[in-house]
């Protein structure tokens, strides 16, 4: 066993790096706010697993959804819906700012930004998406290609119609304009710049309402406002990525509820699946009926998984119950 556990920790022989940096040794265990490694020490998580077990490692509650899925069911094929997917996407809709209450529920971040993007171009007819700066919403194609704070040098041209707009950042203005008091120039000029290259086909503005990765930026009261008012004079679609800040991390479900504000879409992850891979795109019901009647397509071999999605009904209690 101390020979397996020797060789197992030496783990960067068969592994690929994928960036940032890998703690030295072999994580053997996680509970609550701590993980434990192979040499036993026993280490405070201030990452909280990536942001995602936020109501702690190995919640009894979370072990338990996952024992009751093993005695139901783990996968179906993509066309079945298990009555948990149904359970949960009513569950969110009770907690959702009206008129949001239409659920997908996917893998990753990645995924649901992927969808979202998908559906405001095919419910709009455009193609074209404005990001904000330092942002962060994923490694795929679309949501790679509207993620601003890093990786994006040697991959080759992104996703066409690709635009950004300078982040609020008061601290260290993004166009020297502010120092502490954002006065929302840096939209102005963002949209004016954007306007000017515009083809026309104009299809969805995406935003994290706190911007994560770009160095956790809180924009000034009344940006989301204008912000939204910004989207609509230009018949877009505005979406919010709340991967990071929904399910109690303003002190409310969700930032939009926080802000006043509701997108045309949302995206949820981390949070939702305690550690399990789940995130979900939300919409409304005019946005849904308009894609499914042009023919919205995200049929992968994990949409509406039943193990993920009775996890999220047991992330959505923990919550309530532990306030």
């Amino acid at each position: 066993m101390n020979d397996e556990r020797a060789r197992v920790t030496d783990f960067r022989e068969h592994l690929i790096r994928y960036g940032g940096d890998a703690y030295p040794e072999v994580v053997e265990q996680a509970s609550g706010s701590y993980v434990t490694d192979a040499k036993g020490r026993r280490i405070l998580d201030f990452t909280s697993g990536q942001m995602c077990a936020t109501v702690g490692h190995n919640h009894p509650n979370i072990v338990a959804a996952i024992k009751r899925s093993c005695d139901s069911a783990l996968h179906l094929f993509s066309g079945m819906i298990p009555r948990s997917v149904v359970q949960l996407a009513d569950a969110l809709a009770k907690i959702l700012p009206p008129p949001l209450r239409k659920s997908l529920f996917v893998n990753t971040g990645s995924e649901s930004n992927e969808a979202a993007i998908k559906m405001a171009k095919l419910a709009t007819g455009g193609f074209e998406v404005v990001a904000l700066g330092g942002s962060w919403h994923g490694v795929t194609g679309n949501a790679g290609a509207v993620s601003f704070a890093s990786d994006r040098k040697g991959y080759g041209p992104g996703m066409p119609g690709t635009y950004v707009i300078p982040e609020p950042n008061a601290y260290r203005c993004p166009i020297k304009h502010c120092r502490d008091n954002c006065d929302r120039t840096c939209m102005k000029v963002g949209f004016d710049l954007y306007d000017m290259q515009s083809t026309g086909a104009r299809a969805a503005v995406i935003a994290e309402p706190v911007i994560s990765a770009g160095g956790v930026i809180v924009p000034p009261a009344g940006y989301f406002d204008a912000l939204a008012e910004e989207t609509r004079k230009r018949n877009m679609l505005l979406i919010f990525d709340e991967a990071q800040t929904a399910f109690g991390r303003l002190g409310h479900w969700f930032a939009a509820s926080h802000l006043g504000v509701t997108p045309d879409l949302m995206t949820v992850s981390k949070t939702l699946g305690g550690g399990v891979p789940l995130a979900a795109v939300i919409t409304n019901d005019a946005i849904e009926a308009k894609c499914h009647e042009r023919h919205f397509a995200f049929y992968t071999s994990h949409v509406s998984d039943p193990l993920p999605a009775t996890v999220g009904l047991a992330v959505l209690q923990t919550i309530e119950e532990e306030n």
